[in-house]
C-alpha cells in the first residue's frame, strides 16, 4: 500500500478523481486529480512525516475532517515503515483520547478544529502524542507546541521500507456504537492479501470496468475504504467520485455532473440521499450496482435507488461483517425482492463468503450449536481476521474461540446456508427481534427517515421514530404498531438529535441514557 499510487501511475492508470472539496492534505490544489498526480501528494507526504520524526515501527494516528486523504495519509505512513491509525474525529473527546492513550503514537496529524472541538470537552488528544501536526494551522489557530505543514514540507520522501506480510499493517476502530470503540490491528496478509485482492478482480456484472465512474460516500477513517482504495485504484475505472458530506444539495451538482454507474456509500448516507433520487436530474440513473456495508439497508430505501437507475436490471449488494474480519457474507436484492411484501427482507445478509468464511450459530450460554432457524450467537471462521485489539488483549481473547470469532451478533442460519441477523447480543430482549420491528415499522411508515426500537433493563421495548421535523403522527403510528409486539410510547427526534458514530450507525446505549437516563440494555453485553 505504501507504493500503491506510484506502481498504478508507472502502468499508465488513466483514472481521475473528483472530489466534492480539497484534501485537507492540499488544500490549494483543487479537486479534480490524476493517479501520477495523486502518486506525487503521497510521496511528498511520507517526506512530511520522516520530517516530523517518524520512523520505522512507530505509529501514525490520523484524527481530521472525512475525506480521503485519510488513505493518502495512510499509505505515506505504510511506505516510511510506520503503522497509521485512522480515528474518527466525531469520537467523543474522552474516547478519542484514550483511544490514543493506547496507540502511544509518535506523530498525531490532526486539525486546529479536532482540537478545539476535543478543548471545549475538557480534553487534549495532542497530549497522548509524542508530535502533533496540524494540517490547517495558522487559520484563526493558536495551537502553541505543534507543528505546521510548512514546518515539515519539501523534505525528500524516504525509499519505501518494505515489512513482513504477518506484522502489523494498519489500525482501524469499530464503530463504537456500544461505547467506546475497539482499536483493530491488521496485516498485510489479512487485509491485503485476503480483503483487497478478493475485490481486485473483474467479476462479471458486479466487478469495475475500465469505463465505470465509481462513487464513494463512506467514512474514511475506516478500515473498509482503505481495503477499497487498493482494489478500485488496480481496477483502474475511468473516473472515482468522492462525495465526504451527507448534504444531498451539496453532493448533486458533482453528482450530476460525474454520474456514477457503481456506487458504495454508508447506509446513513444512503438515507440522507435519497430525496435526490426523485429529482429531475437524477444522478443514478446510470447505476447498474449500489454496495452497502456497515449496517443493513431498510427495503424502502433499496427501493427508491434501484427503482431511479435506468439500467435494466439493476442490483444491490449487501454485504454483512465486521472491522475484525471484513465480509462475512453477502446477499444482492433486485427491483423485484425489494417489493413490499416480497423477498426475504433486509435482514437477511445471505450466504457466507464461497471458500473464504464459514459460520456456525450457538448457545450463548454453553457454545454447543443450535439446530439451524433456531437463533443464537453467530460465530465465524475467516482467514482474514485481524491480528488482535490495542491495549486490549484480554477483550481479544474472550472474543477468539479458537479457530472461530465470536461477532456478538444474534442471528439464525436458515436451510439454505443464508444467516438473518435479528440483533447485537447486547441490544436482543426476550420475543422481539429490535431490527424485524424495525424494518416493519419502516415499511410502514414510509414518510420516517429512520426507525429505532431500543430494549432497556426494564419495561417494554422504546420506539423512536426520526423524521424531517421531529413529529408522528398519532394515527399513523397505531396503524403502523398492529399486530407488533408491545411496545412503550414512542418518541419522535429529528436526524440531528440522535447521537451516531462516524458511518452514521446510531449509538443506541448513548440515545437509550439520552432518553431514558440508563443505560441498561436487554442483552449481557459480554461480546460488545
Amino acid at each position: 500500500m505504501g507504493v500503491l499510487f506510484d506502481e498504478c501511475a508507472a502502468r499508465g492508470t488513466r483514472t481521475t478523481v473528483h472530489l466534492d472539496r480539497p484534501f485537507d492534505l492540499a488544500p490549494d490544489r483543487g479537486t479534480r486529480w490524476t493517479v501520477p498526480e495523486l502518486a506525487a501528494l503521497v510521496r511528498e507526504t511520507a517526506g512530511m512525516l520522516t520530517a516530523a520524526g517518524v520512523r520505522p515501527g512507530d505509529r501514525v494516528a490520523v484524527v481530521k475532517e472525512n475525506h480521503w486523504d485519510y488513505d493518502l495519509l495512510a499509505c505515506a505512513a505504510v511506505r516510511v515503515g510506520a503503522v497509521p491509525a485512522q480515528l474518527s474525529a466525531r469520537l467523543p473527546g474522552q474516547a478519542l483520547v484514550t483511544l490514543l492513550t493506547r496507540l502511544t503514537p509518535a506523530l498525531l496529524v490532526t486539525s486546529a478544529q479536532v482540537l478545539a472541538r476535543a478543548r471545549r470537552e475538557d480534553t487534549d488528544p495532542a497530549a497522548a502524542a509524542t508530535t502533533t501536526l496540524v494540517l490547517d494551522a495558522g487559520i484563526d489557530a493558536d495551537l502553541p507546541g505543534t507543528l505546521r505543514p510548512d514546518d515539515v514540507r519539501g523534505h525528500p520522501a524516504p525509499a519505501p521500507v518494505r515489512r513482513g506480510e504477518d506484522l502489523p499493517l494498519i489500525v482501524n476502530h469499530t464503530s463504537g456504537t456500544t461505547g467506546v470503540p475497539k482499536l483493530v490491528t491488521h496485516s498485510t496478509r489479512t487485509l491485503v492479501g485476503e480483503l483487497a485482492r478478493f475485490e481486485s478482480v473483474r467479476y462479471p456484472r458486479i466487478g469495475v470496468r475500465r469505463d465505470d465512474t465509481l462513487l464513494n460516500a463512506n467514512s474514511f477513517a475506516h478500515g473498509r475504504t482503505f481495503c477499497w482504495t487498493g482494489s478500485a485504484l488496480c481496477l483502474a475505472p475511468a473516473k472515482i467520485v468522492i462525495v465526504t458530506g451527507q448534504d444531498p444539495d451539496l453532493a448533486d451538482p458533482l453528482l450530476r455532473a460525474h454520474p456514477p454507474t457503481l456506487v458504495e456509500a454508508t447506509p446513513a448516507t444512503y438515507v440522507r440521499f435519497r430525496p435526490l433520487t426523485e429529482r429531475l436530474h437524477n444522478p443514478f440513473r446510470d447505476v447498474r450496482l449500489y454496495a452497502s456495508t456497515y449496517d443493513a439497508v431498510h427495503p424502502p430505501t433499496v427501493r427508491a435507488y434501484l427503482t431511479a437507475s435506468r439500467h435494466r436490471a439493476p442490483l444491490w449488494m449487501q454485504g454483512w461483517g465486521q472491522t475484525e474480519t471484513g465480509p462475512l457474507t453477502f446477499r444482492f436484492h433486485t427491483r423485484a425482492s425489494t417489493d413490499e411484501g416480497r423477498g426475504p427482507g433486509s435482514r437477511n445478509l445471505g450466504r457466507p463468503v464461497p471458500v473464504r468464511t464459514r459460520l456456525r450459530v450457538v448457545d450463548p450460554d454453553t457454545f454447543r450449536p443450535v439446530p439451524r432457524g433456531r437463533p443464537g450467537l453467530v460465530l465465524a471462521r475467516t482467514r482474514a481476521r485481524a491480528l488482535g485489539y490495542v491495549g486490549e488483549e484480554a477483550r481479544w481473547s474472550a472474543k477468539r474461540l479458537g479457530a472461530w470469532w465470536n461477532t456478538g451478533d444474534i442471528g439464525v442460519l436458515r436451510r439454505d446456508g443464508s444467516v438473518e441477523l435479528l440483533d447485537r447480543e447486547v441490544d436482543h430482549g426476550s420475543g422481539l427481534s429490535c431490527l424485524r420491528a424495525e424494518d416493519v415499522l419502516e415499511e410502514r411508515l414510509p414518510w420516517a427517515l429512520e426507525c429505532l426500537v431500543l430494549t432497556g433493563a426494564d419495561g417494554p421495548p422504546l420506539p423512536v421514530v426520526v423524521t424531517a421535523d421531529g413529529r408522528l403522527d398519532a394515527d399513523g403510528w397505531r396503524t403502523a404498531t398492529r399486530g407488533l409486539p408491545p411496545l412503550a410510547a414512542p418518541v419522535a427526534l429529528t436526524w440531528e438529535q440522535v447521537p451516531r458514530t462516524d458511518t452514521g450507525k446510531v449509538r443506541r446505549t448513548a440515545l437509550l441514557r439520552q432518553l431514558t437516563g440508563t443505560a441498561g440494555t436487554g442483552g449481557s453485553g459480554r461480546w460488545t
